[in-house]
């Protein structure tokens, strides 16, 4: 017998990146009586990892959960980045309506439409949240239009359309029921949350389902599946089995140990949870995502969407640089490895495939941004290590025809950029779909273009629009090869003889082209110290010291000017490296260098290709 429980509500927050979804949960938070009224509380405190601090973004799901006049409510706040989409996908199984966040100034973006397509093709409720009210250029009536008519592109069906609209100030804490209205707390949220949104319901009688939707990790308690409740009960010390709607001849039986439920942002241990309860559950070894623990006389798995496929693929090498090892901690193969097979733990949508060599291991992801924040955890954690240009992973059709990964490419530009970037993404194979207006007196242009056409470009795209432009892509699919694309029309400086960088040499070297590194740094033959105008690569001796003679001294040398060097961030280095170099990461340096260093066997190589 079905059965409502009506002290719960589980709800999602979803919307494109820099909304304001983790600042909404931040307040939701402080609300509702979380934090102690002396307690100092950082912003954005969801997101927990440096790295999402930093940039601003939100990268893992994450569950919290929030008591409101009786009812609790758990929220769980969901990446706007489409590298993180798998995130969201799953995520949606465990709640029964989303809070859809919609900047008031910019409306809905192409993420938005992502993410919100994923929640109507599970027939979810949603509440809509007009967020940065307060913002001068707000304009939520128009934003409240383009809103409905996204929901009619999507099919949403008449409930969906009749969804409620909030107006809020996650930074001023407010929310209202009237766009004209400033609200004095977040209680008008609150209520349409508990009033809006399905309670869950399920049968407590049948035997235990849980369907695990995400996975987290701790280093002293090993995999932590978290999943919602869908019928029965599940208890400490009960015997389940596990089994899979993918993979129908998985069926293992274990003993749950440790059962959590959340609160506030905390863990608290519970001995039994029943329908509804979205729980933690430890001390299941091999636990994946997709996995339902159920009762071991009815083992019935709960369908679930498979995980997206990885689209891009790097190698990750040991370093073999003349500086291996002068920087990082862990340096090894084996130290590689273990951490390349940790990360499988929580990051779903990542592959590690082993290779032919012992010190190389080929590893997918959903997009640039999402190998590149792996790489970027890693040097933080002490790793040094050297990763080869993004590629793409190619499929082929029954027929044998090569396919490759597309992109749909939402661009905002103001006007006067329009003809240039329609003109790179031109080359990069891309098609222009549509052009029309977009808010604020930019031009929107839509692309279909290949994945491979967006690696690299970002860099570039920043440049053309003097840092005025927006990108957003989204994964579209699998389409018939496109045919070659010229990755970079400039060649490298590169380095000829292992020394320091001397302001003589380097002087000499800016006339060639420009400089990535300024004099005191160390350097060897065949790395990468700048970029050529031309499009073939010139060698350079930045280690070339001037002759002194009885009539001229060293002091002369002060009067050379050097040009600022550019310094490439991680995700630059990443863009720039052609399909002959390596990236060395240590957590000090980011170099480029040559896979070959030695200039004649790179000569010679040269020669074989052509």
């Amino acid at each position: 017998m079905k059965q409502t429980r009506n002290d719960i509500r589980n709800v999602a927050i979803i919307a494109h990146v820099d909304h304001g979804k983790t600042t909404l949960v931040d307040e939701l938070l402080k609300q509702s009586g979380v934090f102690r009224e002396n307690q100092e509380v950082k912003e954005r405190v969801m997101d927990s990892n440096d790295i999402e601090r930093e940039r601003g973004i939100t990268i893992l799901s994450k569950n919290t959960a929030v008591t409101y006049k009786g009812t609790k409510i758990n929220i769980i706040d969901t990446p706007g980045h489409a590298d993180f989409g798998g995130e969201v996908e799953r995520v949606l199984k465990m709640v029964n309506g989303v809070i859809l966040v919609v900047d008031a100034f910019e409306g809905p973006m192409p993420q938005t439409r992502f993410v919100l397509s994923k929640a109507m093709e599970l027939k979810l409720p949603v509440i809509v949240c007009v967020n940065k009210i307060d913002r001068p250029e707000a304009r939520p009536k128009e934003v409240i239009d383009e809103v409905l008519e996204l929901f009619l592109e999507l099919d949403a069906s008449d409930e969906q359309l009749d969804c409620p609209f909030v107006f809020a100030s996650a930074k001023g804490g407010f929310a209202s029921l009237d766009p004209d209205v400033q609200g004095s707390s977040m209680e008008p949220l609150f209520d349409t949350i508990v009033n809006s949104i399905p309670a869950p319901e399920g049968d407590p009688e049948a035997g235990t389902q849980l369907l695990i939707s995400t996975i987290d990790y701790n280093e002293y308690v090993g995999r932590i599946g978290v999943g919602k409740v869908d019928n029965g009960s599940v208890r400490v010390n009960q015997e389940v089995v596990i089994v899979n709607h993918h993979e129908p001849d998985k069926t293992r039986k274990v003993k749950i140990s440790k059962l959590y439920e959340f609160d506030g942002l905390n863990k608290v241990e519970v001995k039994e949870a029943s329908i509804g309860s979205i729980v933690a559950v430890s001390g299941i070894a091999d636990i994946h995502i997709g996995d339902t623990i159920c009762d071991v006389d009815a083992p019935n798995p709960i369908p679930f969407q498979k995980i997206s496929e990885p689209t891009i693929a790097m190698d990750f090498c040991v370093n073999d640089s003349p500086l291996a090892g002068l920087e990082g901690k862990y340096v090894t193969s084996r130290h590689l490895r273990e951490r390349l097979f940790r990360e499988l733990n929580t990051d779903v949508s990542l592959r590690v495939e082993e290779t032919d060599s012992t010190d190389r291991f080929k590893v997918s992801g959903r997009g640039e941004l999402h190998l590149s924040v792996l790489i970027e955890n890693m040097r933080r954690e002490g790793f040094e290590f050297a990763v080869s240009k993004a590629e793409v992973l190619y499929k082929e059709d029954e027929k044998g025809k090569k396919l490759e990964p597309m992109e749909i490419a939402y661009v905002d530009v103001p006007e006067e950029y329009s003809g240039t970037v329609i003109e790179k993404l031109s080359q990069r194979k891309g098609e222009l779909k549509e052009m029309g207006h977009a808010s604020g007196g930019y031009t929107r242009l839509i692309f279909s273009i290949p994945s491979r056409g967006l690696i690299g470009y970002r860099g570039d795209f920043m440049t053309d629009t003097k840092g005025n432009g927006i990108l957003n892509t989204i994964f579209d699919g699998y389409g018939p090869y496109k045919g070659d694309i010229a990755y970079r029309s400039q060649g490298s400086l590169i380095a000829f003889e292992s020394g320091e960088s001397v302001t003589y040499g380097l002087f000499n070297a800016q006339e060639r082209g420009l400089l990535f590194i300024g004099p005191g740094e160390k350097v060897y033959s065949g790395m990468v110290i700048g970029q050529t105008g031309k499009s073939e690569d010139i060698e350079v001796n930045v280690c070339k010291k001037k002759q002194l003679t009885n009539t001229r001294s060293s002091a002369a040398d002060e009067a050379l000017r050097l040009t600022p060097p550019k310094i490439l961030s991680l995700e630059q280095a990443l863009d720039f490296i052609d399909t002959d170099e390596l990236l060395e990461v240590t957590p000090t340096k980011l170099r480029i260098r040559k896979k070959i260093l030695d200039p004649l066997l790179r000569k010679r190589a040269g020669f074989k290709k052509q």
